[in-house]
C-alpha cells in the first residue's frame, strides 16, 4: 500500500439509538430546568377555580385537582427524580468500583471481607432496605438517596471485581508494576479504559431503576410526601380523577416512561 492508498479511519459514531436517547434526555432536562432560568409558576400555588382544567394557552399541561399547574409540578418532580437518581448512581458507583478493584488487587482476606458485606446487602431485598430507612426518618428525600445508593453499589462492586481480576494479571499491568508505577497510575492507565464502557452502561440502567424505585415508593406514599411534587405521588393523587381529567393522570406516567426510555437507549449495548 502506498501513501496515496492510505485512508484515515473514520471516527466512531454513536448509533442512532443512543443519539435518540441523548436527545430525549436533553429535552427532559431542558423542560425541568428552564423554569429555574426564565422563571415559572410556583408548583405549590393553588387556584381552585382552575381545578382539573385541561391544557390551554395559559398552561400547556392543564391543572390538577387543586388547581396547581401541571407544567410546574412536572418540572419540579422531574428535577427531584433525576437529581436523586443520578446522585444515587454516582454515590454507589465510586465506592463500588474502588472496592471492586481493591478486592481483585489484594485478594485473600480483603476479598472475602468485602464480598461478605456485599452478599449481606444482596440478602435483603432492595426496596425493603429503602422502606426501612424511610420508616426511620420519614418525609426525607435523603433517605431515598441513601437507600438506593446502598442497593446499587453491590452491582458495581461485583462487576468491577470480576473484570479487574484478569486485567491485573495482564502483561501490561505487570510491566507497569516492574517500572515502579503505583496503583493510581495502573487504575487510570490500564483498568479504567477497560472498565468504563461496562460501568457507564450499568450506570444508565441503574439510574433508570432508581427512577422507577422512587416513583414506586411515591405511589405507595413512602418517601417524598405531598405537597412536594413527585411523579409517583402525583399519580396516586390524580388517580381518583382519571375520568374527569385523564390527561392529568397520563402526564406523570408519560414523563417516567420517557426518562426510563432515554436511559435505556443510552445504556443499551452496541450491536456489531
Amino acid at each position: 500500500m502506498t501513501t496515496l492508498d492510505y485512508v484515515a479511519p473514520r471516527p466512531a459514531r454513536w448509533p442512532m439509538r443512543r443519539l435518540a436517547g441523548v436527545g430525549i434526555l436533553a429535552g427532559l432536562l431542558a423542560f425541568a430546568f428552564l423554569p429555574l432560568v426564565i422563571g415559572g409558576v410556583d408548583p405549590l400555588k393553588q387556584t381552585l377555580r382552575l381545578t382539573l382544567q385541561g391544557p390551554s394557552a395559559a398552561d400547556w399541561f392543564g391543572y390538577d385537582h387543586l388547581g396547581r399547574s401541571m407544567q410546574a409540578r412536572l418540572a419540579a418532580a422531574l428535577r427531584l427524580s433525576l437529581g436523586l437518581a443520578l446522585l444515587s448512581v454516582f454515590t454507589a458507583m465510586i465506592p463500588g468500583v474502588l472496592l471492586g478493584v481493591l478486592a481483585a488487587w489484594r485478594g485473600g482476606f480483603v476479598d472475602r471481607a468485602v464480598g461478605s458485606v456485599s452478599e449481606a446487602f444482596l440478602a435483603l431485598p432492595g426496596l425493603l432496605l429503602v422502606l426501612m430507612l424511610t420508616a426511620i426518618v420519614p418525609d426525607n428525600p435523603a433517605m431515598l438517596y441513601i437507600g438506593i445508593s446502598l442497593v446499587l453499589w453491590v452491582e458495581y462492586f461485583r462487576l468491577t471485581r470480576a473484570m479487574a481480576r484478569p486485567l491485573l494479571l495482564s502483561p501490561a499491568v505487570e510491566a507497569s508494576r516492574l517500572l515502579g508505577f503505583g496503583p493510581a497510575y495502573i487504575l487510570r492507565r490500564h483498568l479504567w479504559p477497560e472498565l468504563a464502557p461496562m460501568i457507564l452502561t450499568v450506570a444508565a440502567y441503574g439510574a433508570a431503576s432508581a427512577i422507577m424505585a422512587i416513583a414506586a415508593l411515591g405511589f405507595v406514599s413512602v418517601g417524598v410526601r405531598p405537597p412536594t411534587p413527585e411523579l409517583g405521588s402525583m399519580m396516586i393523587e390524580l388517580l381518583p380523577y382519571y375520568q374527569e381529567a385523564p390527561h392529568a393522570l397520563l402526564q406523570p406516567i408519560a414523563v417516567i416512561f420517557l426518562m426510563v426510555l432515554a436511559l435505556q437507549l443510552i445504556g443499551g449495548k452496541d450491536k456489531p
